[in-house]
């Protein structure tokens, strides 16, 4: 039998279409654009910004946004007709199963793994590294870093304890319920979007003009020789650079067999929550640059970027500083709950095909979430927090995430030419130059990856091909006619 195997479309239709022994129906528009949201903005807002505008764009990191938004927009929009045609948790991997096969759909599936539980251990080495400063760094070095490092004074990690608290916390809220879980991420969102409006307000009245010119960086600029450092080209390599800042809103789709009504809501929640994000980074961005110079954020700004500008630009405001560090912390405890939540989806989908085993789909009694799913991602994501320094993670997430993005955008034209008359609540405009598009801005991310990435991403796919050829595909239930 193929290795390219499809699952009919009526089927996951059918089996979307079982609510009563399936995952409960609980979120409506508003949540699903919450979820997005909770899931995109992160840290990312408030480091990368700095970042891109010193290393690439100088104030022109606004347009950079709107370059990287307008890449996102090709693969949300594929999301979008997939999401409202196939309401079924697993997001890309379900997708991949009805256009182009279960060898595809595995591999799909495992490099999500990637995306969503990597990123849940490496943020939640970030939030333990955020909440020691908040505090004045009162919890010692050894309790809040792996066996792997050590500090300047010679001290010793032995287990990351700040990391493990906040996943085990967000498990529990998961376990309890897809509504309880959405309705803490609403709140998280409100704090962290309120206080980046209210840097964004106050912060306007202390924006310097002067600060805009050149908007562009100049091409005789020491240091910034690279086509991709200068000029219109920096623009571009600080897009590449704040695309992780939008890294997340695909996580929504991995909700779609719990939305009430997924035909109209999953479309509003991918495409809205972007949208949100994308007004907000730009004008956080604008800001930003507007009231520091974009040259001190080569120095001075990098992780500490936004409390720096308003510390030295905006006196008065220093309780601003602390804000935003709550600001942050909240960012990353949404993000760390969306991104659970959507592998245990997507685990959850692969387990209902007999591509993992049972145990990732059975559902508990009373709530109706897959809890033997969270807590075994506990320990895999909890093992890493607790006991591997985050850097090891790298920029492996976001080859995830790109991955799943060109294989979207793939199955999007291949559906259309094999299933051209199937319903389509929402339908991607301008077939196949979107999904085009998509794959090519896509994968030129992809490439721009450093090698060591690409080759840890090659080792990690070899492990998920043993793990199919081994298991998955004899314990395949399409395979097997159920």
């Amino acid at each position: 039998m193929s290795l390219f195997i499809k699952k009919p479309l009526e089927q996951l239709l059918t089996q979307a279409g079982d609510s009563d022994k399936g995952l409960k129906r609980t979120l409506g528009a508003g949540n699903l654009i919450a979820l997005g949201i909770g899931a995109i903005i992160g840290a990312g807002l408030f480091v990368r910004t700095a970042a891109a505008a010193g290393e690439a764009a100088g104030p022109a990191v606004v347009v950079s946004f709107i370059v990287a938004a307008i890449g996102c927009a090709f693969a949300g929009l594929c999301y979008a007709e997939f999401a409202s045609m196939i309401p079924i948790a697993g997001s890309a991997y379900a997708y991949a199963y009805v256009t182009m096969g279960e060898f595809t759909a595995w591999i799909i599936g495992w490099a999500l793994v990637l995306e969503y539980a990597l990123a849940s251990a490496t943020v939640s080495i970030a939030w333990s590294e955020y909440l020691n400063n908040l505090l004045g760094g009162a919890i010692p070095y050894q309790w809040t870093h792996s066996p792997f490092e050590t500090s300047l004074d010679g001290v010793s990690g032995i287990i990351n304890l700040p990391a493990l608290f906040i996943l085990v916390i967000l498990t529990l809220i998961l376990i309890k319920g897809t509504q309880e879980s959405a309705t803490l991420n609403a709140i998280i969102v409100f704090v962290k979007v309120s206080i980046v409006l209210i840097f964004i307000v106050i912060g306007w009245g202390f924006i310097n003009s002067a600060n805009y010119t050149p908007f562009t960086i100049p091409e005789t600029l020491p240091g910034h020789e690279g086509w991709n450092e200068h000029g219109w080209g920096g623009v571009l390599g600080g897009a590449g650079i704040v695309f992780f800042a939008f890294i997340g809103f695909d996580a929504v789709s991995t909700a779609a067999q719990e939305a009430k009504n997924p035909k109209r809501d999953m479309p509003i929640g991918i495409l809205g929550s972007l949208i949100i994000c994308t007004i907000l980074y730009v004008l956080f961005s604008y800001v930003l640059t507007g009231v520091a110079n974009w040259e001190e954020f080569k120095t001075a700004g990098r992780e500490a970027s936004v409390a720096f500008a308003i510390q030295k630009y905006m006196p008065g405001y220093e309780w601003l500083a602390t804000l935003i560090t709550v600001a942050i912390l909240a960012g990353f405890s949404s993000v760390i709950l969306v991104m659970l939540m959507g592998q245990s989806r997507v685990f959850y989908s692969m387990s209902k095909d007999g591509l993992v085993p049972k145990v990732f789909s059975e559902l508990h009694p009373k709530f109706r979430t897959p809890f033997k799913s969270n807590w075994l991602l506990l320990i895999f994501v909890g093992l890493f927090a607790g006991f591997v320094p985050g850097s090891i993670a790298g920029d492996l997430t976001s080859f995830g995430t790109l991955f799943a993005f060109v294989l979207v955008c793939v199955g999007i034209w291949v559906l259309r030419v094999k299933n051209p008359d199937a319903v389509r609540p929402f339908a991607t405009p301008l077939v196949p130059l979107v999904p085009i598009l998509g794959i090519i801005v896509c994968s030129a991310m992809i490439f721009s990856l450093g090698k060591e990435t690409l080759i840890s991403a090659a080792i990690w796919m070899v492990a998920g091909l043993v793990i199919y050829f081994s298991y998955s595909k004899n314990h395949s239930n399409l395979r097997k006619g159920n």
